[in-house]
């Protein structure tokens, strides 16, 4: 039998409350310091700021006072080896470049699993004022009420998101997917977050949304929101942390998106 600790709907609770105190730390810390240095990481456009790496420490002291004998995997730091079989995968801010400019679709993203099995996951907007959260088979939802991905099977009429990578080549080839896409589909969004987007396809307000070099920390939380609230997820390489490829819409236009995404 599993110890008490590891009741999913304590597990699903930690994951809420984590992602709201730290998005909502780093939003008040952004407020009170509207001018901060950024840094930069895997290219020029790719940026990091103290708010992201604050957080994912408050993140991890929280952790590892709660639950100190499960594993972590972070965007900011480096991986822990924790010997329960649960991992956290967190993303203290995904949609950096939102949050540097002042856009509003940036948030945090907290998911645990069990190996490659998503148990729960939060993500929080804090502009927004949305907290996403889904416990594997018990659904989704969205500031405590159910939410429902949607149910469409018109490609055509679909609205579809997407994402581009930090990468200058990958842009380039991700611009022509896009541009053999817009024709086919009601119109295309670009929130600038993994996370919202995943979100928004589990709330309905977009239909469908693929995006390629994600990492695992930009998706976990999302994709399970996503899958609980009826929508169709799927990524590759499975078990991969990096360079992964994702697509997630209605069940009924799936397919044709993939072929679109895959040509």
């Amino acid at each position: 039998m599993p110890h008490n600790d590891d009741r999913i709907a304590d597990l699903s609770e930690l994951c809420i409350e984590l992602a709201v105190e730290a998005a909502s730390t780093a939003a008040s810390g952004r407020s009170h310091q509207p001018t901060f240095t950024s840094a930069t990481k895997s290219s020029a456009t790719d940026l990091v700021t103290p708010f992201d790496q604050a957080a994912e420490r408050f993140i991890r002291a929280q952790l590892s006072t709660q639950r100190p004998h499960d594993g972590i995997i972070g965007e900011e730091e480096s991986d822990l080896t924790g010997t329960s079989g649960l991992t956290w995968i967190v993303d203290p801010i995904d949609g950096t470049t939102n949050f540097v400019f002042g856009l509003p679709a940036w948030g945090c993203s907290i998911a645990v699993a069990r190996g490659d099995q998503l148990l729960a996951g939060a993500v929080h907007i804090p502009a927004l004022s949305e907290t996403y959260s889904a416990t594997s088979g018990q659904g989704a939802r969205c500031n405590g009420s159910v939410i429902a991905a949607s149910a469409t099977s018109s490609f055509e009429t679909a609205l579809i998101a997407t994402g581009f990578s930090y990468h200058p080549q990958r842009r380039a080839r991700q611009g022509t997917t896009v541009a053999r896409l817009l024709p086919q589909v009601r119109d295309i969004r670009r929130s600038g977050s993994a996370a919202y987007d995943l979100c928004c396809v589990a709330a309905g307000t977009v239909d469908g949304y693929y995006e390629e070099n994600l990492s695992l920390w930009d998706i976990a939380a999302g994709a399970l929101i996503a899958r609980e609230a009826g929508a169709r997820v799927e990524y590759s390489p499975s078990g991969a942390r990096t360079n992964i490829a994702l697509v997630a819409s209605s069940p009924d236009i799936f397919e044709l998106l993939r072929s679109f995404v895959d040509d």
